[in-house]
């Protein structure tokens, strides 16, 4: 029996490892964020299949299990998630978690632009994509001080832009892509 249960847990951690080691070789899989909507359903289980919304604080709620938090995992990690918890429920549960809605997925633009306000980051956006959905400047704007703030756990960094060295081609260096959460500042 001790001999099962070694292969048993030897292959669960190998399992576990080229997992980790997935998710190292694609930084780029996408993790939720509040807002987002993610379709959950359970094998077998026609009750147990919801869209639920990620709430502001990261969980979501299901049957059965209640909150689960999820914010900043992938849909892989939150099945995992709620397959332990309904193991207490249910025999063998085999969860998929599909994601419906990317709209936690925002970065805002605020100041003197043509339409300020968030917009969903659907894939990879720069400043100028960015300022570009919005409709582009209004003519009062400065274009010399353009700034994006993004929020991080030790606090705020700042990111200057030099809109006339992008728009130019001289340097492209300050065209950053945005990430979640993102403010850019058009003064």
């Amino acid at each position: 029996m001790s001999k099962i249960f070694y292969i048993a847990f030897s292959m669960l951690m190998l399992s576990m490892k080229s997992d980790l080691a997935f998710a190292a070789d694609k930084p780029d899989i996408y993790q939720l964020h509040q807002g987002d909507k993610v379709l959950i359903s359970v094998w077998r289980e026609d009750t147990l299949q919801r869209e639920v919304v990620v709430l502001p604080d990261g969980n979501i709620t299901f049957p059965l299990i209640g909150r689960v938090e999820v914010a900043g995992l992938d849909t892989t990690e939150v099945e995992r998630r709620i397959t332990a918890k309904l193991k207490e429920f249910l025999p063998d549960p085999v969860v998929t978690v599909t994601i419906s809605s990317t709209d936690g997925n925002r970065a805002y633009v605020i100041g003197k632009v043509i339409r300020p306000g968030s917009l969903i980051i659907s894939g990879p956006t720069t400043v100028l994509q960015a300022i570009s959905i919005v409709g582009g400047f209004d003519k009062f704007a400065d274009e010399s001080s353009i700034k994006v703030i993004r929020s991080k756990s030790e606090g705020q960094e700042i990111f200057s832009v030099r809109y006339k060295d992008i728009t130019s081609g001289k340097d492209m260096s300050s065209n950053i892509q945005l990430k979640v959460g993102d403010t850019i500042v058009v003064p």
